[in-house]
């Protein structure tokens, strides 16, 4: 009877992990398939005419996403943990979550530059702008034509600073974890742009209310 029971256990235990383990799996393959589509999606934009070489480019891009995944996963599991312990006074607690935050910072670094070797030793340089704005939505190139438009007046010097702002802003929104993180580091890079043209002397409250004016009448005449 003993023996019966403890099998009966046993079994119940082994069945319980089992499922517990595909559902894992099913969830995994599940997210590296949506993961994979979204990929391709930017692989097929690359003018790649050898088939085998745009999966490779896919696969890399998919594993990016994963990588990153998996970093801020980690993290965000450790914060939640964090926040519920009720052993934590609130100093205490918000110490402990920005050194979780803190150390994420490194690997998401060593995690973008061996992504970036990989690229380049299957794309050219433009292949790789592409790459990057198709995984921050092409709010770069969005952006700077906006404030093109916006102030046409702009010397060269200028465009190059508003250029480089965004081109770092897309580097970090490359690693963030979600829509609105990439945007966020795109909305801290634009109040840096927009205090430095302030610094230059360039009034740009007027200019971008006549310029969203303009974006308004543009739409209501398509």
């Amino acid at each position: 009877m003993k023996k019966t029971l403890l099998f009966a256990l046993a079994f119940a235990c082994f069945t319980s992990a089992g499922f517990a383990q595909q559902g894992n799996d099913a969830e995994k393959a599940a997210y590296r398939k949506v993961i994979t589509e979204r990929a391709d999606k930017i692989a097929v934009k690359l003018d790649i005419t050898d088939a085998s070489k745009k999966d490779l480019v896919r696969d890399i891009i998919a594993d990016q996403y994963i990588a990153l995944n998996d970093i801020h996963s980690a993290r965000d599991e450790k914060i939640k943990a964090l926040k519920a312990d009720q052993s934590l006074d609130k100093a205490a607690r918000v110490l402990k979550i920005s050194q979780v935050e803190a150390e994420a910072g490194p690997k998401l670094a060593r995690l973008h530059n061996e992504y970036m070797a990989k690229l380049s030793k299957q794309l050219s340089r433009q292949q790789i702008e592409k790459v990057k704005d198709g995984m921050t939505y092409s709010v770069l190139p969005i952006t700077y034509k906006g404030y093109m438009e916006m102030l046409p007046n702009l010397n060269e010097s200028q465009k190059e600073q508003i250029l480089a702002y965004l081109t770092e802003a897309r580097e970090y929104a490359m690693n963030a974890g979600s829509s609105d993180k990439k945007h966020a580091w795109f909305g801290k890079y634009k109040g840096k742009i927009n205090n430095y043209l302030s610094a230059q002397g360039v009034e740009t409250k007027k200019a971008r209310e006549e310029w969203e004016q303009k974006l308004k009448e543009r739409e209501q005449t398509k």
